[in-house]
């Protein structure tokens, strides 16, 4: 089945990577300069830096056992779990690697019980039977997939849950992101490719598991052909009860997920290497004709639309010109309100710190409150207010319409240009600030020149921001549109394409496709009316958006080339610390985004000694629900109550792990070198010849994306090196980043036995 949908994907992508070498080089050429951003971007926003760490429970499938670990959230936003802090202090390897990209964070056992329940039609455990998890807290925080396996997790507080929840939620948003937006051939190549094949299958409309890097898209892509067809040929055959049967299925799921992964991955990347190949000799021909390619396409394009544009301007005048207004609005709403809680956000947190430093006095104070400002946009908590703006959004009605099977892809696109927005305030707001200490005299000069500052960016930030949010608005709306006008269009015009062929001559046939060019032409005649809505909103002033003919050229000639000077570093450069340090003390004070929970709330029994854990003078007094009564046929469940925990904690501390060596099936091995680049939330539709990857969400890159590396199967599990070997470095480059400065310095993992029941470290990212 790979080997089949690979093949059909690797002709589209060959075909859509001439076009879009094609539209790289003439955007290059011709240029296309929109509006000038006032504020400065970030080029390296977290390096060196953890988002998170922190301790909660994981419940280990394969022992059927909750136990500590330790969680850290680096700058690349993968999951990584140790035993505990200790482990992660003294560099040893990490049990578990996740890559979020596809899953969802559920909070509760019931949700997740009624995804598993759906997932395997006419098996649903019988009421009073010992569902398929317990858990024995009730703040439980589960990662599902509908392909690959699940995470479980929980903690002992409300508070805790949240904080964790919000981190989790940053991570599949991130993750989700995945296909390198500074690829201008690559990435556009794959998502036209993947958008082409889906409607060759008579699949229109948004697609919610384009999610992560290329091959786990495609790992998706094949997934969604395959596992109805597992299900039927397994499903009945499975053995056991419900709840085994549940089990068993996600298992069965998983290790296929693996070996789908594995064969995408090699197929996915000899297309690419061909490509790339011949890339030097077709760019050579394009610098060579442009010209005539660009007359061919013209020619051609021209007879496309004097036969598809009057049926079109039809159809969009019937069935989507009444409903733009109303789908712009639906957007506009809950968008406007989370950019202006970013605005309100920045604004109260710039506001306390020229409070603080008015009462507490200093230069030291202002550096303290710089460095954690600095990475606001990155703090998931603080962030949470402006992200929860965009769960609003609700497209009622028009869903059905025009074939919308979810908003989180717009959701997604909102949070990430939120978070940009916020960095790019944030950061020329410090590049501002740091270029005016040298001239302040006293605090007063500093709070007066604060505020003054403050006020500056903001009104830099209201134009960027409108400027963002139109853009978003008018490549929504094209996305929700025109997969709507395709498939309308299709019965009457789609067979008729192939006599436009002969009009291309054959040495222009890899540049100038029939497909694109009438999906082009097709944009052309919702483009108009689409324009147009969103330029009436700003005449109105609706949502704080900006007209378009209130454009800022070079207000601040001098602030872009502050921009470009070295990062601003505060503890560096006020602190006065030894440049000495050693790379270990480095590590140990690892400048965290998100202060710890334990350093807000008092220590929580984690990792106490089993004979203190939540007795009654431990600081969180609630305890937890008591366990059900066990059905007595019912097979061995997670530990439903704080006294499992208890005893898997005692083991654990006499040496609880030496027990059963996973099986690796499927081939799986640890940290192959691959060349991936991570994903998006949606397909587009790009409106020529721009070469930005998409034009139906947003295109600006949320965050910088490096070179292609190494990346096994999601869900695959490698087994971890025992505690002597080198330290597992969590490669960045699933998610497209790269560490500049590496918090240890380790040698690759190689397989070795496992040390726990099989637990190894999962090959993420």
């Amino acid at each position: 089945k790979t080997g089949k949908v690979l093949g059909e994907f690797c002709r589209c992508y060959k075909e859509q990577y001439g076009v879009a070498l094609f539209n790289s080089v003439r955007y290059e050429i011709e240029g296309n300069g929109g509006p000038q951003a006032q504020l400065l971007h970030r080029k390296v926003p977290l390096e060196d830096h953890v988002i998170y760490s922190g301790n909660l429970f994981q419940y280990i499938e394969e022992n059927k056992k909750w136990r500590n670990r330790f969680c850290v959230v680096p700058h690349n936003y993968g999951l990584v779990l140790y035993e505990n802090k200790l482990a992660y202090e003294r560099e040893l390897p990490p049990r578990v690697l996740i890559n979020s990209a596809g899953y969802k964070v559920l909070t509760s056992v019931d949700q997740y019980l009624e995804l598993v329940n759906s997932s395997l039609p006419g098996v649903t455990p019988k009421s009073g039977h010992s569902p398929i998890l317990k858990c024995p807290t009730d703040f439980p925080l589960i990662l599902w997939h509908p392909y690959a396996r699940h995470y479980y997790f929980c903690v002992m507080t409300g508070k805790e849950q949240e904080k964790w929840r919000a981190v989790f939620q940053d991570c599949v948003r991130h993750c989700n992101n995945g296909i390198s937006e500074d690829s201008k051939v690559e990435a556009p190549a794959f998502t036209d490719a993947i958008r082409m094949y889906r409607q060759s299958k008579e699949q229109y409309g948004t697609w919610d598991m384009l999610c992560g890097n290329e091959t786990q898209v495609l790992s998706n892509l094949v997934m969604e052909e395959l596992l109805p067809e597992l299900r039927t040929a397994i499903g009945p055959r499975l053995k056991g009860k419900a709840q085994e049967r549940q089990r068993t299925w996600i298992q069965i799921s998983d290790a296929v997920y693996r070996m789908v992964y594995e064969q995408t991955k090699a197929q996915y990347d000899a297309a690419t290497a061909k490509c790339e190949q011949e890339r030097p000799q077709m760019e050579s021909t394009i610098r060579t004709d442009m010209d005539q390619i660009i007359t061919s396409k013209e020619h051609l394009a021209s007879k496309i639309r004097a036969f598809v544009l009057p049926k079109a301007e039809i159809c969009v005048r019937n069935h989507v010109q009444p409903y733009i207004s109303s789908i712009l609005e639906a957007l506009m709403t809950p968008t406007s309100q989370g950019f202006a809680e970013v605005r309100e956000v920045f604004f109260k947190e710039v506001t306390d710190m020229n409070m603080n430093i008015v009462n507490e006095g200093g230069l030291e104070k202002l550096v303290e409150y710089m460095e954690k400002l600095s990475h606001l946009a990155f703090h998931p908590v603080k962030m949470q207010s402006c992200y929860e703006k965009m769960d609003q959004l609700k497209l009622e009605g028009l869903q059905q319409r025009f074939d919308v099977s979810s908003t989180s892809v717009f959701k997604q696109r909102a949070q990430i240009h939120m978070r940009q927005q916020m960095d790019d305030a944030v950061y020329t707001f410090e590049t501002l600030l740091h270029q005016e200490l040298g001239k302040l005299q006293g605090k007063e000069d500093l709070c007066k020149s604060i505020q003054r500052i403050l006020e500056r960016v903001l009104k830099k930030y209201d134009y960027d921001s409108s400027t963002v949010r139109k853009k978003f608005f008018r490549e929504a709306l094209l996305q929700i549109t025109i997969p709507f006008l395709l498939k309308k269009l299709a019965p009457t015009c789609k067979g008729e394409l192939a006599k436009f062929q002969e009009l291309i001559f054959e040495d222009f046939a890899s540049f100038i496709l029939v497909e694109n060019t009438y999906e082009e032409v097709v944009l052309q005649s919702v483009m108009k009316d689409i324009m147009q809505a969103v330029k009436e909103a700003a005449v109105q002033r609706k949502h704080n958006l900006y007209r378009d003919s209130m454009v800022l050229h070079n207000s601040d000639p001098n602030l872009h080339l502050l921009g470009e000077g070295i990062p601003i570093d505060w503890g560096e450069e006020y602190s006065g610390q030894s440049e000495a340090e050693s790379a270990a003390d480095k590590r140990r004070r690892a400048k965290q985004v998100v202060s710890v929970i334990q350093d807000d709330e008092g220590v929580l029994p984690y990792e106490v000694g089993a004979e203190e854990l939540l007795q009654p003078g431990s600081p969180e007094p609630r305890e937890p629900k008591e366990p059900e009564e066990p059905d007595p046929g019912a097979p061995p469940s997670s530990p439903d109550g704080v006294e499992e925990i208890r005893e898997a904690l005692a083991k654990e501390s006499l040496g609880d792990g030496m027990e059963v060596e996973e099986r690796l099936t499927n081939g799986t091995d640890a940290m192959r070198e691959s060349a991936d680049v991570p994903s998006r939330a949606s397909v587009q539709h790009t409106a020529p010849p721009s070469p930005k990857p998409r034009a139906d969400v947003p295109s600006e890159a949320a965050v910088p994306h490096a070179t292609p590396a190494a990346s096994p199967a999601p869900g695959a599990e490698t087994p971890s090196p025992s505690a002597g070997t080198a330290c597992h470095q969590p490669s960045d480059k699933e998610t497209g980043e790269e560490v500049a400065s590496p918090v240890s310095q380790c040698s690759p993992l190689q397989p070795t036995s496992t040390t726990e029941s099989g637990e190894g470290v999962q090959t993420e990212f």
